[in-house]
């Protein structure tokens, strides 16, 4: 099973431009989740310290599912993971 680390970047609006669609892109592909994880932890922590204004999170999935394993977005300390019992976001205790 692969997993991906997915980037979604809503950049910062600037007056008088036309809002700008939420940017999707996959940063890397791993055979192992925490490898995964461990992608989407360093994309984060470097966007929370860019200087950048743009909303920003990242996740982990496997290619192709809607749920996702991890989630991070640079507006917050706190990562977190999905509970599919009650699909909700639990955060992660580290």
């Amino acid at each position: 099973m692969a997993f991906e680390v997915v980037e979604f970047r809503e950049p910062t609006p600037q007056e008088g431009r036309p809002y700008e669609e939420t940017q999707q892109t996959i940063i890397g592909t791993f055979e192992v989740e925490a490898e995964a994880i461990d992608c989407g932890r360093s994309a984060w922590t470097e966007a929370r310290t860019s200087g950048t204004n743009d909303v920003m999170w990242w996740i982990v999935r496997v290619p192709g599912e809607t749920l996702c394993r991890w989630i991070a977005d640079r507006g917050s300390e706190e990562e977190q993971i999905l509970d599919l019992t009650t699909n909700s976001l639990i955060p992660l205790r580290r």
